[in-house]
């Protein structure tokens, strides 16, 4: 289950932003992901259950953005949405084609809570297009 291995990435990514804004914890955090990505729903909700207990993570709120796949035959150059990585062209039959959207696993963004003084305020931190399998282990 790579799953655990990803949410473990994003956890590891939002307790580094949280540190260097110098916050508490995350309030909501925003991924995108990839139908054609390799992703189980599942088995992702399975494992952001169990890992983000006693994390920045424990408490926010998580929002999904599903990115369809889409394609380009590199035959006759149609662009087209495509539901598997080995789709073929609707136009010419041709199974050579280039993913061009669909694979990502992105946070796009992430908003901490850094309270000081008991009054909570609210900061948008955005890492755009952070990919959470290119994440280096220390």
């Amino acid at each position: 289950m790579h799953e655990l291995s990803i949410v473990m990435s994003i956890i590891q990514l939002a307790d580094e932003q949280v540190r260097l804004a110098g916050a508490n914890s995350v309030e909501c955090i925003e991924l995108e992901i990839g139908q054609l990505a390799g992703i189980e729903m599942p088995a992702l909700e399975l494992a952001w259950e169990v890992a983000v207990k006693n994390t920045v993570l424990e408490r926010a709120q998580r929002v999904i953005s599903a990115v369809k796949g889409r394609a380009r035959c590199l035959e006759c150059h149609h662009e087209f949405d495509c539901h598997e990585l080995y789709s073929k062209c609707p136009q010419c039959e041709s199974y050579f084609s280039e993913i061009i959207q669909g694979k990502e696993l992105k946070v796009r963004s992430l908003t901490v809570d850094d309270t000081i003084n008991t009054s909570p305020k609210y900061s948008r931190i955005c890492a755009p297009h952070a990919d959470a399998t290119n994440r280096r282990k220390p």
